[in-house]
């Protein structure tokens, strides 16, 4: 290595640099990644593990070399201080797609490491909701430092059920066929974490900080069929600082009514102290109201109700989910407990078999420039109902419903290295963000109308209807008067009797969107990754074949020299 790779004028003491220039040498592995290793540590250092995080790989080491190299793919496993690393050019496939279905993923994957696998069975979105990235998720549960399988929030129960069969399956045969340690192997030391700098700790996943609600306010009109909440959070102090494409990490709390219903069944009062999820000693009641996630179930709480039985044929149905996974897509604690009404859970333990409560990602709706000291998102409630009972998005109910200016939440920035407005100010910008997937495209205008940018603007919005559902229409119909979104595309779906849609609005403007990106524009899209981003994907790869004059192919090379340019950025859940 030529160099270190950690500045010298990077925010660490020598120590640190020290740990972490040794960290990302193993990381880049071979001798011909080592020129891309500046900007591996550059996106790694951005990501949640490098803010605090201490249960994701970066801080400890493989259990052994031999059955790591194993589980992950002896062909992609590089190795320093008993570091398991994949290698970067290892970590995309043709399975890094979202508008693939898991089963299509998959099925291009069946002959690729288990590592590889449980990678497409993530699609590779790298949200960082989990508090990894898809790579560093893989390689925590191939080397067992990571036993929830549940954490990949984009794909939820369905992914979860992947993983679980990926390391049932692959990672044992993986495993059984490596051979055992020798006497004479010495076990890998668990790498230290390098000291921390003197002074308050950074905000970060692992180290939120409370911050006042200031306004929640209900966008859609009345008559809509959606609740979609403007919130405006007041910054507490300098330790929070955001740019425009970040996303803002919120720690939600639970419904009230759903834990009453759960003492209800346990028969119990909530001032039991337990140790919550979080590992911390409280009362149940507040165990259950912040730390508590009360929508998935671990096996252990399965198992755990299925022993408390006192009717046998309770307990065979409880047994029995754990292999039914229709059963389980409908199940959640509450549901659990009301399959076994003559078990005696014992509380302390039911806390312990409680999976943890996540923390939920929403893109940044404003510019830190033009809202100095606060912090904006956009928030569509979420609620369905699963055999007539009414059930609760976490976070967007408790904004929608629960909290009320004055009240405070957890918080804390997640960045989003590459998702953000050019470096040049003159680049144009086009913007597809239907429904909430506009938040960081308000933040984008914001941001270049407050540093006087003269980048043209380009905002595709769409929704249901534009009278009820037209989010933020009276900001965009002003940057519109005033000149700073130079064009503004509306596509509601159910203001005519045919469906009308972003992608379609982009192919009936082909010829003049082409002819923005021959100009150097860059091309973000926000918003749903199962449908909406891949149907985008489709439009822009069929407008540039039609109006660039290029066959499949050559579409194809000109999207990923986009890509590769990172003129064509996503920010897609």
């Amino acid at each position: 290595m030529s160099g270190p790779l950690i500045p010298e004028d990077a925010p660490f003491t020598a120590e640190q640099r020290a740990w972490l220039n040794g960290f990302f040498a193993g990381w880049m592995g071979l001798e011909s990644a080592r020129e891309q290793a500046p900007a591996a540590a550059k996106a790694l250092l951005k990501s949640p593990q490098m803010n605090g995080a201490p249960s994701g790989p970066v801080y400890k080491q493989a259990p052994a070399a031999a059955p790591v190299a194993a589980a992950v793919g002896a062909e992609s496993v590089g190795s320093a201080g008993g570091v398991a690393t994949l290698e970067p050019e290892d970590l995309e496939g043709p399975w890094h797609d979202e508008s693939l279905s898991i089963d299509e993923r998959m099925d291009l994957a069946k002959d690729e490491s288990p590592a590889h696998k449980l990678m497409a069975a993530m699609a590779q979105l790298d949200c960082g909701a989990c508090g990894y990235m898809c790579d560093t998720y893989a390689l925590a549960i191939a080397t067992g430092q990571e036993k929830d399988l549940s954490l990949c929030s984009p794909g939820g129960r369905e992914t979860a059920r992947m993983l679980k069969k990926i390391s049932k399956e692959d990672m044992a045969a993986a495993a059984a066929a490596t051979a055992a340690p020798t006497a004479g192997d010495e076990p890998a030391a668990e790498a230290q974490a390098p000291p921390m700098a003197d002074g308050p700790a950074p905000v970060s996943r692992t180290n939120p900080v409370r911050a006042r609600v200031a306004k929640i306010e209900n966008l859609n009109g009345e008559g809509s069929s959606k609740h979609t909440v403007h919130v405006e959070i007041d910054l507490p102090d300098d330790r929070l600082t955001y740019r425009v494409g970040d996303s803002l990490g919120v720690y939600p709390t639970n419904s009230p009514d759903l834990i009453d219903q759960i003492l209800l069944c346990l028969r119990a009062h909530g001032t039991e102290h337990v140790v919550a999820p979080h590992g911390i000693e409280a009362k149940l009641v507040e165990a259950l109201a912040s730390t508590a996630n009360l929508k998935d179930l671990s096996d252990e709480m399965i198992e755990l109700v299925a022993k408390s039985c006192k009717d046998d044929a309770e307990r065979e149905a409880v047994t029995a989910a754990m292999d039914d996974d229709d059963l389980l897509d409908k199940l959640d604690v509450l549901e659990l407990l009301k399959m076994a009404p003559s078990a005696t859970v014992d509380v302390k333990a039911f806390a312990q078999a409680l999976k943890k409560l996540q923390p939920r990602l929403y893109s940044i709706a404003s510019s830190p420039k033009a809202h100095p000291g606060q912090v904006h998102l956009l928030i569509a409630k979420v609620t369905y109902t699963i055999e007539e009972r009414l059930r609760l998005g976490v976070a967007s109910t408790m904004f929608a419903d629960r909290l009320e200016p004055g009240d405070t939440s957890l918080i804390y920035v997640h960045g989003a290295p590459g998702f953000t407005v050019p470096e040049d100010d003159a680049a144009p910008m086009i913007m597809v963000g239907p429904g909430t997937g506009v938040a960081p495209f308000r933040a984008f205008l914001e941001e270049r109308g407050a540093t006087g940018a003269g980048g043209d603007n380009w905002l595709f919005f769409g929704d249901q209807h534009q009278a009820t559902d037209y989010l933020y229409g009276d900001e965009f119909a002003a940057m519109q008067a005033s000149g700073l979104l130079t064009k503004l595309s509306l596509a509601f779906s159910r203001d005519q009797e045919e469906k009308v849609y972003v992608q379609h609005r982009m192919v009936e403007a082909g010829a003049e969107l082409f002819e923005w990106l021959e100009r150097g524009a860059y091309f973000f899209v926000c918003g749903d990754a199962s449908r909406m981003a891949g149907d985008v994907d489709k439009a822009l790869h069929a407008l540039i074949a039609e109006h660039g004059k290029r066959d499949e192919a050559a579409a194809k090379a000109y999207v990923k020299d986009l890509k590769e340019s990172k003129r064509y950025v996503r920010d897609v859940y």
